[in-house]
């Protein structure tokens, strides 16, 4: 695929523009900064491009202020005593030096041991952490979706996990596919269980219009809280890049 990029600037902000091979423009927000991306077909006007940015200015305002509000977690050097979230719980990290292989364990209630081989450095702890935190949430996610493929009447072809920068979760409406955001295995599990029923209901109607709200309502009436929750708790601090 053929990518090229340039910048507009539109009320003080400044817009990446990326021209590819597409049907339409896509508009998107990243944190942590509030870097804009508008993402337009190949041949499309520049002129039909800022139009289409100018209409989006309240959007992406409101997009702003909410990732400049959000609360963020310093970044992680995987050291003894610093503070790690499994599933909405906070534990101390203890790194412990050994031969054997790379692992990561609970112990009791209050401590991760992250077991690694003398010299290993911040990236590849960071790396072993990521995939532990994967399998973790990879555990949690089959239970949930079955009991919620049985409850809405839906039935999803497939599901994973991936680093996601803008969404909690997504849905391939056509594939039946769901992905889950890897940053919900530092969440409380509702705030899993709230993404999985919204991905699933996506299975029944597509948009985010009443119909979708009104499924929401039948099937997860607290759903507001769960998502109110969600968002305001911290996010990993990521240099994003696209």
């Amino acid at each position: 695929m053929n990518i090229s990029m340039e910048t507009i600037s539109i009320a003080n902000l400044t817009i990446d523009i990326v021209r590819k091979d597409i049907k339409n423009m896509h508009l998107a927000v990243y944190p942590p900064n509030g870097r804009i991306r508008l993402s337009a077909p190949e041949k499309t006007d520049s002129e039909m491009m800022r139009l289409f940015a100018i209409s989006k200015i309240g959007w992406i305002k409101k997009h702003i202020k909410n990732f400049n509000a959000q609360p963020r977690e310093t970044p992680r050097e995987f050291i003894s005593g610093e503070s790690h979230y499994l599933f909405g719980k906070r534990y101390l990290l203890n790194v412990v030096e050994h031969k054997g292989f790379n692992k990561v364990e609970i112990k009791g209630t209050k401590t991760i041991n992250l077991f690694i081989k003398p010299n290993t450095s911040k990236e590849d702890k960071g790396r072993i952490m990521r995939e532990w935190h994967r399998n973790q949430l990879k555990k949690q996610i089959p239970e949930l979706i079955t009991k919620w493929e049985s409850v809405i009447g839906v039935k999803a072809n497939d599901w994973g996990v991936k680093q996601m920068r803008t969404k909690w979760g997504t849905c391939n409406i056509d594939e039946k596919r769901i992905w889950i955001n890897l940053e919900l295995s530092k969440k409380p599990i509702i705030c899993l269980e709230y993404i999985i029923v919204h991905e699933l209901i996506h299975l029944l109607e597509r948009n985010h219009n009443d119909k979708f709200i009104a499924y929401m309502n039948q099937f997860l009436p607290k759903w507001r809280l769960y998502k109110e929750e969600l968002n305001n708790l911290p996010v990993s601090h990521n240099d994003w890049g696209y």
